[in-house]
């Protein structure tokens, strides 16, 4: 049986959906509601046209029916969406469509919807209107990802079309991964001709820079350098450690071993990593101004973010917050203490952690692991900046919860 949807499409049992509209009357078996952007697989179609939809999100589980009324305005085939409709969707890998015409904005949107990869397919046969048509030799991707990124659709200045972005869709996880996107672009030539310099030979370099692996790299140079290793010194040592001459992806393995090698601040050196809330490296070196400012605008909208839901927490007296314990008194380790429990807001916020446990079950992903490791760091500064000031009659239990004794 096939159903009727809103854009003149139709479904079977099997397919993959989108619920375009925010209904709390709506509820899953597991005590959600539906939402606009959310991913469904079509368990089963009904004769008056409902639907027995199951959730794709692994973190947030659950079948729901919607119903006929609901399926013909409010549903969509969820395999190929514009950007726009695009919001607010994560994926585990998003395959985009460039064409000389996209806005930086719908770019940025499309190239931050997957965890684990965002792959750009440009076109170099449509020309825009608004131009004059170039030469085909004049037309590569680099010219049409290059004019892409000059050309802003918004009538509101970048800050406000942010702003507006992070009211609708806020979340650290979006907000993160589009700053990695834009960090991406702007530290890559850094980081090409770093690699070139640093012992590989020119086939190896090549195949780094080819490699699907070579983003995650980047991401993990950017990790070291926020540790405070000397980039310089770190990354021809792990080149040199082993002959990499037999390696299927160099790319790959340079990411482990430079993983293993900078896991942590530098030897000797007591400055605190430059940590965007605590737990996402900041992007360093030289940049253009413009790129300069929408990573700065993503790190205070991240850092607020945070800070807001640790405030909301102590409201509502949250048991993830109530297990980190008190805030101590003192003021330097209150400052302390509210740096770790904000990183700590930070990863359950981009990871979608639900559980009263700080930083709930394991992690899904390299990415993951790196941030949660880090995350562990902070859960135990804070339990242990808050037990340094129990009072008498209390103790702090294994996961960071103070108890009475009387």
């Amino acid at each position: 049986m096939r159903s009727p949807l809103a854009a003149g499409n139709s479904v079977s049992v099997g397919d993959v959906v989108i619920t375009r509209r925010n209904e709390r009357t709506l509820r899953t078996s597991r005590g959600g509601w539906v939402k606009n952007g959310d991913r469904w697989r079509v368990v089963d179609i009904r004769h008056d046209g409902s639907m027995l939809v199951d959730r794709l999100d692994p973190r947030r589980r659950g079948k729901a029916v919607l119903p006929a009324e609901y399926v013909a305005e409010y549903v969509d085939l969820g395999y190929a969406v514009t950007a726009h409709r695009a919001q607010g969707i994560t994926v585990d890998t998003s395959h985009v469509v460039v064409t000389p015409s996209t806005t930086r904005e719908n770019f940025y949107v499309s190239m931050s919807r997957g965890r684990e990869s965002n792959i750009a397919y440009v076109a170099l046969d449509q020309p825009d209107d608004s131009h004059s048509t170039p030469e085909p030799d004049d037309v590569t991707a680099r010219t049409v990802l290059f004019g892409v990124l000059q050309h802003s659709g918004a009538s509101m200045s970048a800050h406000e079309t942010m702003e507006a972005e992070y009211a609708i869709h806020g979340g650290i996880d979006r907000l993160a991964a589009e700053l990695e996107t834009i960090a991406a672009d702007a530290q890559r030539h850094r980081f090409v001709e770093l690699l070139r310099r640093s012992g590989l030979t020119p086939e190896q370099h090549d195949a780094v820079v080819r490699s699907s692996a070579f983003g995650p790299l980047t991401t993990s140079l950017r990790r070291a350098e926020a540790y405070h290793h000397d980039l310089e010194k770190l990354v021809p040592r792990v080149i040199g450690q082993h002959g990499l001459d037999d390696a299927d992806d160099v790319a790959a393995i340079l990411r482990y071993r430079l993983e293993q090698a900078a896991a942590s601040s530098a030897r000797n050196c007591r400055l605190r990593p430059r940590l965007i809330a605590g737990l996402i490296p900041e992007p360093l070196g030289a940049m253009s101004a413009e790129n300069r400012r929408a990573i700065d605008e993503r790190k205070h909208l991240i850092e607020a973010r945070a800070a807001a839901l640790v405030d909301a927490a102590s409201s509502d007296g949250a048991v993830w917050l109530r297990r980190l314990g008190e805030s101590p008194a003192h003021p330097p380790a209150m400052i302390a203490w509210r740096a770790d429990v904000v990183a700590v807001a930070a990863y359950r916020d981009r990871y979608k952690v639900s559980s009263d446990l700080p930083l709930g079950g394991g992690a899904a992903t390299d990415a993951q692991r790196a941030d949660r490791r880090r995350a562990q760091h902070a859960a135990r500064g804070a339990a242990d900046g808050a037990a340094a000031e129990l009072p008498v009659g209390h103790w702090q239990t294994a996961d960071g919860l103070a108890v009475s004794a009387l």
